[in-house]
């Protein structure tokens, strides 16, 4: 009589999972992770340290990632001034506008290049990957711009960096990656291109329009020269600018050896606008995380 038994009599192997190599690899990994943790944390945290402790122990290098003489002075004297507070709305005036618009030139230029049957196609992809390479060159850019009367006006910083065209390629690999029977089924049903754009890719591009986005908005957010560049009204500048004059301002009362009270108050009055300029990016950031990996892998690896 044969006995049925529910477990066997087999040797187990165990899987790469559970192998010895694999696990110190997990280990090695997760130290260089904690690594990388640290040494991204500690310049933001030491600046908000700074932020927040007396003058004297930031020029006396006292100040690591714990405030020494905690001090909110220099809060209060930035949240009073009330060219900074102009600055900071023109940075989200012109982080929005211009997003708005290179997320829609980016996303219909991509759309045409994902097009394979697209007469011009490689003429069209390649003049995007020229201006990757060359530019015109800083001075024939300013006499565009100043004969295109833009001078001084918000398109001065939206127009010349509207698209990025390493997220243009990133966004054409991600509908290169879509199925093509799903726009040949809407074309069948009475669609044309904008339709089929608008109602059936763009709905599927949640994740690939998030990062960009993201891009996009830091991108902006944190740039300078193209304003300092085209703009000469103070009224009209971004708060980076404004962060750059600072800087500029306690460098040259150092290097002149201004009064100790100015250049101490102005190392404080840095760390307060670093601090206060980044906590809108810190503060979006985690609503499109989740879509950040997903779309930069989508928009990567076609199939």
């Amino acid at each position: 009589m044969v006995i049925l038994g529910t477990k066997s009599d087999a040797p187990k192997t165990r899987g790469p999972v559970d192998s010895r190599g694999y696990r110190i690899f997990r280990i090695v990994n997760t130290v260089v992770l904690i690594g990388v943790v640290v040494v991204t944390l500690f310049p933001f945290l030491n600046i908000v340290a700074r932020s927040l402790s007396e003058e004297a122990y930031i020029i006396t290098g006292k100040v690591s990632i714990v405030p020494r003489g905690f001090d909110l002075t220099a809060y209060k004297l930035l949240m009073s001034d009330g060219l900074f507070w102009t600055n900071y709305r023109n940075t989200v005036v012109y982080t929005v506008v211009a997003t708005l618009i290179s997320i829609v030139l980016t996303t219909c230029y991509a759309y045409v290049l994902s097009k394979p049957q697209l007469k011009g196609r490689g003429v069209l992809v390649g003049i995007a990957l020229f201006t990757m390479f060359f530019s015109g060159g800083l001075i024939p850019n300013y006499v565009l711009v100043t004969s295109l009367g833009m001078k001084n006006t918000i398109w001065a910083v939206v127009v010349p960096n509207a698209i990025s065209v390493f997220n243009l390629l990133v966004m054409k690999a991600f509908f290169e990656s879509l199925p093509s029977e799903l726009e040949e089924a809407a074309a069948v049903d009475g669609l044309n291109t904008y339709g089929i754009l608008l109602r059936i890719v763009l709905p599927l591009s949640k994740a690939i329009i998030a990062t960009m986005v993201l891009f996009y908005a830091v991108s902006f957010w944190n740039s300078w020269f193209t304003a300092f560049l085209y703009i000469d009204q103070q009224d009209l500048l971004p708060v980076t600018v404004y962060l750059r004059n600072l800087i500029a301002g306690a460098t040259s009362a150092e290097s002149a050896a201004a009064d100790a009270d100015k250049v101490q108050a102005a190392a404080t009055l840095e760390a307060v606008t670093i601090v206060l300029t980044t906590l809108p990016i810190l503060a979006v950031y985690p609503f499109v995380q989740r879509y950040f990996v997903r779309g930069v892998m989508l928009g990567a690896v076609k199939g």
